[in-house]
């Protein structure tokens, strides 16, 4: 990975947000885009927090990523930035992502255990808000 002085000083204390970071290539070139590095506080020379950031790999290999994107509408991410021998290095994969159908699933998952921890929010709080206004249950 290319990288400025003060981004690799933020990967040393373990600030980076790999989120929404994907591959994407460009002119035979390979950047890593969505990579949050926050700036470096009080740095003379500090870089932008979000830039593309060329990876360093050989053409075969740009080559080899280029054509299963294309070919199986699959994309590159990031996965995880480490240090071997004083470097930087990024590990990427390829990911396929989610149908609409399997999306449509998912929203529909999360939007049932958020009605379901409602409703118990709902019976917990009504019961402790009556209590606590001195009131009874008749019984």
């Amino acid at each position: 990975m290319v990288l400025l002085g003060s981004e690799v000083k933020m990967l040393r204390d373990g600030a980076a947000e790999l989120t929404d970071s994907w591959c994407a290539i460009e002119n035979g070139e390979a950047f890593l885009k969505g990579v949050n590095i926050p700036v470096m506080p009080g740095a003379a020379f500090g870089h932008e927090a979000k830039r593309p950031r060329k990876l360093l790999l050989h053409e075969s290999e740009i080559e080899a990523i280029r054509k299963s994107v294309e070919r199986e509408g699959m994309t590159v991410i990031a996965t995880r930035l480490y240090f071997k021998n004083g470097r930087v290095k990024a590990e990427i994969a390829l990911a396929k992502g989610k149908k609409t159908v399997d999306k449509r699933e998912s929203l529909k998952e999360k939007d049932a255990t958020r009605e379901a921890r409602a409703a118990m929010e709902r019976a917990r709080g009504g019961a402790a808000r009556a209590r606590s206004a001195g009131l009874r249950r008749p019984e």
